[in-house]
């Protein structure tokens, strides 16, 4: 089956009764990069990680763009098996359809056989409005959080919406390493 396009994506939320706000840019790859996008575009931005476990289950993870998230403890609070690696460049475009940088919550309207868990952060969804690229890293798509979730669901994919484990913190300098 093919995938969608970025216009049959915005004519999907449209038809389920979504109001989207979609905005042309350069492409972006990194959320480094995005700096200028969110500048333009009101809302919580996201970073997504495509991400399999040791027994090649795959969950697909949103955050905020700038929530830290410990990969080496994220597969106990998703009830994965073993530590997570992220799914090769080919897996992410037959399961999603989407190419690395372009990585989206919506690419799970791709996911037609089911095969991808959707993870939420919990820091993400304490925005009423929430941004993804539409299939592509040239555009970004504002939808209010409910509205996600909806679409989500639409899709077959009702989404896990968790804290993920944040990395231990630094020590400072003037803190006094435990003995």
């Amino acid at each position: 089956m093919a995938h969608l396009s970025p216009q049959e994506l915005l004519d999907r939320l449209s038809s389920l009764g979504i109001k989207t706000e979609t905005v042309e840019h350069e492409p972006v790859f990194t959320v480094a990069e995005s700096k200028s996008v969110k500048e333009q575009v009101p809302g919580a931005h996201s970073k997504n990680l495509f991400v399999k476990d040791k027994k090649g289950r795959f969950f697909l993870i949103s955050a905020k763009h700038d929530t830290p998230i410990d990969l080496k403890r994220t597969h106990e609070a998703l009830g994965a098996s073993g530590r997570l690696s992220f799914g090769s460049a080919e897996q992410l475009r037959a399961l999603l359809g989407v190419e690395p940088g372009s990585v989206t919550a919506f690419a799970v309207v791709n996911d037609t056989e089911g095969k991808v868990t959707m993870v939420l952060d919990a820091n993400l969804m304490e925005h009423e409005r929430v941004n993804f690229h539409p299939l592509v890293n040239s555009m970004t798509t504002g939808v209010s959080r409910e509205d996600l979730v909806a679409f989500l669901r639409a899709t077959g994919h009702d989404p896990l919406i968790l804290r993920l484990p944040e990395p231990p913190a630094e020590l400072s300098d003037n803190a006094q390493a435990p003995i």
